[in-house]
């Protein structure tokens, strides 16, 4: 639902239940509660809005089983690929990769770069399977001009189970449309948010 939507409906039905207990008290229907409404709309988006961005992220209230885990930030990883090399019968050695994660309480977005390519999901969430906290999204990648001869732009899916509270690892599969898959792995993590490849190696060479 709209988040407009949801305040002016808690927004009313304060104002309703306050209006209906006036009128259980004092036997009339007391229509003053409504010049409160468009201030009850202002007090609802700001204390929304604080949730939203910033409250559900603090430790306490990632304890709270309905809270989705917060995995925002820069994290530090490798995607390893089970494709073999028909020629040498051998398979890709790990790949370097970063994924970008920005979110709040009610959406999330991925970004996943390599020095080749950068994938963005159209559709994410993190949400809670058998107990366990999960990252899901599906993606589309656009690998570098320079490598799109041997490496085609692609749609696929990733599946990565959080580790910790905070979250500490992400680690699961991917599948592509090219018949490819593989397995990726993120232990490191900054919570700066960053924008591409360089910009994410020099955040964490600059940690170290």
């Amino acid at each position: 639902m709209n988040r407009a939507i949801i305040v002016k409906v808690t927004a009313a039905v304060v104002i309703g239940v306050f209006a209906v207990s006036s009128w259980g008290t004092s036997g009339k229907l007391n229509l003053v509660w409504l010049r409160y409404f468009s201030g009850a709309v202002l007090v609802s988006t700001l204390l929304l809005t604080v949730y939203d961005l910033w409250l559900w992220r603090l430790p306490p209230v990632q304890r709270i089983p309905s809270v989705p885990r917060s995995v925002r930030g820069t994290w530090q990883g490798t995607i390893s690929s089970m494709y073999v090399d028909p020629a040498t019968g051998k398979t890709i050695d790990p790949v370097e990769a970063y994924l970008i994660v920005r979110q709040t309480s009610t959406v999330v977005t991925i970004r996943l770069v390599t020095r080749e390519s950068c994938s963005s999901s159209t559709l994410a969430r993190v949400a809670q399977q058998d107990g366990v906290a999960v990252l899901d999204y599906l993606y589309l990648n656009r690998p570098r001009a320079n490598v799109r001869s041997r490496s085609p732009m692609h749609h696929g899916s990733v599946a990565l189970e959080i580790s910790g509270t905070p979250a500490h690892r992400l680690a699961g599969r991917y599948w592509t449309d090219r018949d490819s898959k593989g397995e990726l792995r993120f232990e490191k993590r900054r919570l700066k948010i960053v924008d591409d490849f360089d910009d994410a190696a020099a955040l964490f060479r600059g940690a170290e």
